[in-house]
């Protein structure tokens, strides 16, 4: 099979740590960029996973809207569209 090479401008260290997964995981980096590309022709999608690891800002936030809600202090949960309406009038909005 007849290879091309294909120059990829990346920082350094994202390639040495790319490099050191794809190796523990059993390949080549080279390897698993075919991969990449191959299953991007066959789906002409692209799909990340990336683990969400919440800032401490919203860290904070969710934990204040957790001890608001166990205070009493946020809107009710509604099962129709006509409720919802309904408390937001009688909020004033």
């Amino acid at each position: 099979m007849q290879k091309t090479v294909l120059n990829v401008k990346v920082n350094p260290q994202t390639k040495e740590k790319a490099k050191e997964v794809a190796e523990n995981m059993g390949f080549s980096l080279s390897a698993l960029i075919n991969a990449f590309l191959t299953q991007l022709i066959k789906t002409k999608s692209v799909q990340f996973h990336v683990d969400e690891v919440p800032t401490e800002f919203v860290k904070k936030i969710l934990k204040q809207a957790q001890k608001n809600r166990k205070q009493g202090k946020a809107s009710p949960v509604f099962d129709n569209a006509d409720d919802a309406v309904q408390y937001l009038k009688q909020q004033g909005i």
